[in-house]
């Protein structure tokens, strides 16, 4: 590694006092993991040079959104030419598609995906209609088993994900492999399709051919218009709420922490990857303001970076799920609950992997309070 190698990118920090967007020159040296700040209309030093753990070279591509000593900043463009055709010559986003034949195996696939070298930028569950359907199979209209494939696709959720890496597009088709799922067994066996799949439509998962279809598609699943989009899954009845934190996300655990619902007998009924901001996270732990000590430590690792919000449904599932989830405290948790989920995948009573509800009244209360309608305006939950 070249230790005077250094990236630059242009990034927005919304300063709520002031109501405006501050321009930031962001520089970020990958030898010693340091960074350093300019302010773009001032033209002075925010942030000298500075070590910094927390923010990684695969972290760094346009759009992400980067926090920086508590402050959440989004990367818009690149500061030089070197960053650009560094970071920027190869770099790809495609959609990945779990059909509702293999949604029950997600954290396995996501796990895969991780592994892989993807970087998961947006995640939702949902439940598409016969119109969406047949739009998102434009190209197969021709084809006698069109009929068999809406009916498939529209035959329970899916989980559409977008995600990025070099050369995304050809990485993510050799990762499916080919689109039967028993020839797929013969010529790829590693492949998600001969893992996990059936046939030739009951194939687990779907990738586009080309750079045309990937922009298509995802505008469908992910609209940039302002709709919404398909309808996300949440019912709504029964249920609690789980978020996976965002240090959980950045450390590749979602998948292992869906495996390990899903084996504890727990139904995820909803799914969606935010980011939410300082504001929606005060307003989402106002209960614990001035209760609980670590108060502000958990508001800034919540809006960190993206999380992972679930409705999950068992019988009585929000006394069952929390006992799950097992003490904030991961050290007392590996202590006195060891195969819960904090014990397994938290570090500190802050980034204890999930968050989960506490009373049972607020079960109902926290997905619901946050209606599906507020997801397309860029707020909290399902």
């Amino acid at each position: 590694m070249n230790h005077g190698e250094r990236f630059v990118f242009i990034a927005e920090w919304y300063d709520p006092n002031a109501s405006l967007f501050r321009r930031y020159e962001l520089l970020f040296y990958p030898g010693d993991g340091s960074v350093e700040m300019h302010d773009v209309k001032n033209h002075r030093t925010f942030l000298k040079r500075t070590k910094y753990d927390d923010l990684h070279l695969e972290d760094l591509f346009i759009g992400n959104k980067v926090n920086v000593f508590s402050r959440q900043l989004v990367l818009i463009d690149y500061g030089d030419q070197y960053t650009a055709r560094q970071l920027g010559s190869r770099k790809e986003k495609t959609l990945a598609l779990i059909k509702p034949d293999a949604v029950s195996k997600a954290g396995e696939i996501i796990e895969m995906i991780n592994k892989a070298g993807f970087t998961i930028t947006k995640l939702k569950m949902m439940m598409l209609s016969r119109k969406e359907a047949t739009d998102f199979y434009i190209d197969h209209h021709s084809k006698p088993y069109l009929n068999e494939l809406i009916q498939f696709i529209t035959s329970g959720p899916t989980i559409a994900m977008e995600i990025l890496r070099d050369d995304a597009i050809c990485e993510w088709k050799r990762l499916l492999g080919p689109a039967n799922s028993g020839l797929a067994r013969a010529d790829a066996p590693g492949s998600l399709r001969a893992l996990f799949g059936t046939d030739g439509i009951r194939n687990a998962a779907h990738g586009p051919d080309s750079f045309a279809s990937a922009a298509r598609e995802m505008e469908l699943f992910f609209p940039s218009s302002g709709v919404c989009g398909p309808a996300n899954t949440a019912k709504f009845t029964n249920c609690t709420c789980c978020i996976i934190k965002p240090h959980a996300i950045s450390e590749g655990l979602l998948g292992k922490i869906l495996t390990a619902i899903r084996d504890a007998g727990f139904e995820i009924s909803a799914m969606q990857m935010f980011n939410m901001d300082r504001v929606n996270v005060e307003e989402f732990y106002e209960v614990y303001k001035g209760v609980v000590s670590e108060y502000s430590e958990m508001v800034t690792e919540m809006y960190s970076g993206p999380c992972i919000a679930m409705e999950i449904q068992q019988n009585n599932p929000t006394k069952t799920f929390r006992e799950f989830c097992g003490p904030a405290d991961p050290e007392i948790a590996r202590h006195l609950r060891p195969g819960t989920l904090r014990a397994i995948f938290g570090k500190t009573k802050i980034q204890n992997a999930v968050h989960c509800t506490d009373l049972p009244e607020d079960g109902l209360l926290e997905p619901s309070s946050y209606r599906p309608q507020d997801i397309c305006c860029g707020l909290k939950f399902l």
